[in-house]
């Protein structure tokens, strides 16, 4: 991984305002995750906007929990989300998704950004990258199923 960030797209046949107010709602991650990874939001909320705080119920082998705050938002545009543990002291990383018309549809774009993440130098390697990609591909197939019925 050479940049700081993985990047995939997907054109999904919905409005942007659907498309958003599933990824705005924290109780729904569980739902499209293509990891596998997210078990769960940690206490009921309401959609989420610039300053909302969340967390997340997690496992990758062993259970854990993460703290997010969201750090970008347009509202049908944008919504990025800055993940942490340990009360701070890992992570960092930025989940990211911005959408765009296209045609008929909606462009989504999920970025996996680690350069604001304290294991950034741990993350670029092997194959965390290549792995992350590959959820993000499954995550948004989730969300074009979930909206395009």
């Amino acid at each position: 991984m050479s940049s700081d960030q993985v990047h995939v797209e997907r054109v999904i046949e919905a409005p942007a305002s659907a498309i958003f107010a599933v990824v705005a709602d924290a109780s729904r991650h569980q739902e499209i995750d293509g990891s596998g990874t997210v078990k769960g939001v940690k206490q009921p909320g309401e959609p989420l906007h610039l300053g909302s705080e969340f967390g997340m119920s997690m496992k990758m082998g062993l259970p854990y929990s993460t703290k997010n705050v969201v750090v970008e938002y347009e509202q049908d545009r944008l919504i990025a989300w800055k993940t942490t543990g340990l009360g701070g002291l890992i992570g960092g990383r930025i989940w990211r998704y911005e959408l765009e018309p296209a045609g008929d549809g909606t462009l989504v774009r999920e970025t996996w950004d680690v350069s604001q993440d304290k294991q950034k130098v741990f993350l670029k390697k092997g194959s965390m990258p290549d792995n992350t990609g590959k959820a993000m591909t499954k995550t948004l197939k989730r969300l074009a199923e979930l909206l395009e019925r």
